[in-house]
């Protein structure tokens, strides 16, 4: 049978869809493309925001319009909280965020029966970590590990503890198995991804830190490059950038998670340091891998945030001097604290500090890539693109030059301008 996935949301969603995918290969089973005709169809849902819940519910009436005979399933976050709702569209299986061999088992059985069935456990209670196949798909370049799920920080915007559940930690044995089977596959980069990995470790026996982990992963895989998925500021301290910045296949690469520069907000996000502790984490990660790429998240018109904590939030991300940034306007979830918060901004003024803040972020962006400008950087190249092909550097930063076929090789390549969403390039 041929089965097809749409999935939204973040990079361990992502990695769950790829997993999916492999255990129904495993099967004997075809993956198709969402826009062709295939016997049954699988939404990943994310539930990070309102917003997503409507694109969720956009994906699912189109899916079942454009196919109305075939199999529809929906897992992910936002089935694990709103299943319910989920049952008024329309579909045939309805999973959470967790039990994916049991959801496709379940797909596999409506494909003969078209019985419904929903299966959505307490996410709260769990207390395991779900082993899924390692892999990616066949034409990508990086593959994504997933170490870790859950977390406990209970941020005041967030839904994720909810619909995720506590910390649970891959083994570093197992994380370092599945590295080696990557390897073996022929993937050139490897990204650690979970929903918080920071936390990694918590939960294990010795209470081993994600530092251990990625230097098990990057000994494991030397020729490999180990790129870290999002960190929180209070893991960045010396003693994790001394013992990291001794591997050269760990991707000088770094997204901080901050959410905003002003220490008030902070505070009613609930999020567990300021801006003096993030800003050591910086100082900390270009003391040890100099020239590095810091990126990260902020959230703008937050409720009550006023004109001058904004202010405050642009002036500290100018002082930080990251290479990319991702704004985004405060959106309401339900079931979170900040929901009921009194002060929530109207569309007009989201629209106003995001386009503020947007500029801000540009500039920076442009500064760090004129800075890359005469430099020769190892690029991992992956598509052509109008003409050229690109692929990324280390820090990850998008790399353009003339070439053909060069899908998955590793190439030096000079840098000569800015270019596009990126820098365009010689190889050398």
């Amino acid at each position: 049978m041929k089965f097809s996935f749409y999935t939204l949301g973040c990079k361990v969603n992502q990695y769950e869809t790829q997993a999916m995918e492999q255990l129904l290969r495993e099967q004997g089973h075809e993956i198709g493309r969402f826009d062709e005709v295939c016997d049954g169809y699988i939404i990943n849902t994310c539930s990070v925001t309102a917003v997503a819940d409507k694109k969720n519910r956009a994906v699912i009436r189109r899916c079942r319009k454009l196919h109305p005979e075939a199999v529809i399933g929906v897992c992910g976050c936002y089935s694990q909280h709103a299943a319910e709702d989920v049952e008024k569209l329309d579909v045939d299986i309805i999973s959470g965020s967790g039990g994916r061999e049991e959801f496709l088992s379940m797909m596999l059985a409506a494909t003969e029966d078209r019985q419904q069935r929903t299966c959505v456990d307490n996410a709260l209670r769990r207390r395991e970590f779900e082993v899924l196949p390692a892999g990616g798909l066949s034409e990508r370049t990086r593959a994504m590990l997933k170490v870790q799920d859950g977390c406990v920080n209970f941020c005041s915007y967030c839904i994720i503890p909810y619909t995720r559940g506590p910390v649970r930690s891959a083994p570093l044995e197992l994380a370092v198995a599945q590295a080696k089977e990557l390897a073996a596959q022929g993937f050139r980069e490897i990204v650690v991804t979970g929903i918080e990995i920071a936390s990694w470790g918590v939960d294990l026996l010795g209470k081993p830190k994600i530092a251990d982990l990625i230097e098990a992963i990057c000994q494991a895989v030397p020729d490999l490059r180990v790129r870290l998925g999002s960190l929180e500021p209070r893991i960045v301290t010396e003693d994790f950038c001394e013992r990291l910045s001794q591997y050269p296949n760990l991707c000088p690469h770094f997204h901080l998670s901050m959410q905003s520069g002003s220490d008030t907000v902070l505070a009613r996000m609930k999020r567990k340091y300021d801006t003096a502790r993030y800003y050591e984490s910086i100082e900390l990660l270009r003391k040890y891998f100099p020239g590095c790429a810091i990126t990260t998240d902020m959230i703008v018109a937050f409720p009550g945030e006023t004109e001058a904590e904004f202010v405050e939030s642009l002036d500290f991300i100018q002082k930080c001097a990251f290479a990319e940034m991702h704004i985004f306007p405060y959106s309401r979830r339900p079931g979170t604290p900040a929901d009921k918060m009194p002060g929530q901004h109207p569309n007009a003024v989201k629209e106003d500090r995001s386009h503020r803040a947007i500029a801000v972020a540009d500039e920076m962006t442009k500064h760090y890539r004129e800075s890359m400008i005469g430099t020769t950087q190892q690029v991992l190249f992956e598509e052509p693109s109008d003409g050229y092909f690109t692929g990324h550097a280390p820090n990850y930063v998008r790399i353009y030059a003339e070439g053909e076929d060069l899908h998955n090789e590793v190439k030096s390549v000079r840098i000569t301008s800015v270019f596009r969403d990126g820098v365009l390039g010689i190889i050398e």
